[in-house]
C-alpha cells in the first residue's frame, strides 16, 4: 500500500472509530433520555461531528457507519440483548449494567452479528478501546470477555482452536 492509500485507510479507520464512540454516546442518550432515533442522529450529525461543544472538539465520523450502528442496535435490540445476557456472568443480568456499558456491548454485539466484513477480533478490540474511553479497571476486560464469547458464538470459524489461557 502506498503512502496515500495508507493515509486514506487510516483516516477511514479513525472515522469509523469516531463513529463507534459516537454511536455508544447516542445509544446512551436514547437509553436514558428517551430521545428518538431520528433526533439523536440529527443531533450528532449537526452539532457534534467535527464541531466544538463545551470546549471539546469532536472528531468527524463516518456518518453512514454511525447511522448503521445506532439504527441497527435499535432495530435488533430484542435479539441482541438475550445474546449479550447469555454471555454475561449469571450474577450480572444486563439490566444491572449501567447504560454506557449496555450501549458498548449492544453496539459491539450488533457489529459482530452483522458486519462480517470487519474481522471479529477488530470489532472486539475497537469496543474495548471505546470502553477505555469511559472506564478504568476491570470494565474494559469484561467488555473483551463478553464480546469474545459473542464472537465465538456468532463467528465460530474466526475463532478456530482453543481459547487462549488467561
Amino acid at each position: 500500500m502506498n503512502g496515500a492509500a495508507q493515509k486514506a485507510a487510516g483516516k477511514r479507520a479513525n472515522s469509523r472509530g469516531a463513529a463507534r464512540l459516537a454511536a455508544v454516546q447516542a445509544l446512551y442518550q436514547m437509553d436514558l433520555g428517551g430521545v428518538t432515533l431520528p433526533d439523536v442522529i440529527a443531533e450528532f450529525e449537526t452539532f457534534r461531528f467535527g464541531q466544538e461543544l463545551d470546549g471539546e472538539t469532536y472528531r468527524d465520523a463516518d456518518r453512514a457507519f454511525f447511522r448503521e450502528i445506532v439504527g441497527g442496535v435499535v432495530a435488533d435490540q430484542r435479539t441482541l440483548d438475550p445474546a449479550i445476557a447469555a454471555a454475561l456472568a449469571a450474577d450480572w443480568p444486563l439490566h444491572r449494567l449501567d447504560a454506557t456499558l449496555r450501549a458498548v456491548l449492544r453496539a459491539g454485539a450488533f457489529e459482530l452479528a452483522t458486519r462480517k466484513d470487519v474481522p471479529a477480533k477488530v470489532v472486539i478490540s475497537e469496543y474495548v478501546d471505546v470502553a477505555k474511553a469511559f472506564y478504568e479497571g476491570d470494565v474494559p476486560a469484561m467488555v473483551n470477555g463478553v464480546l469474545d464469547t459473542l464472537g465465538r458464538t456468532l463467528r465460530p470459524a474466526e475463532f478456530a482452536g482453543p481459547r487462549p489461557a488467561g
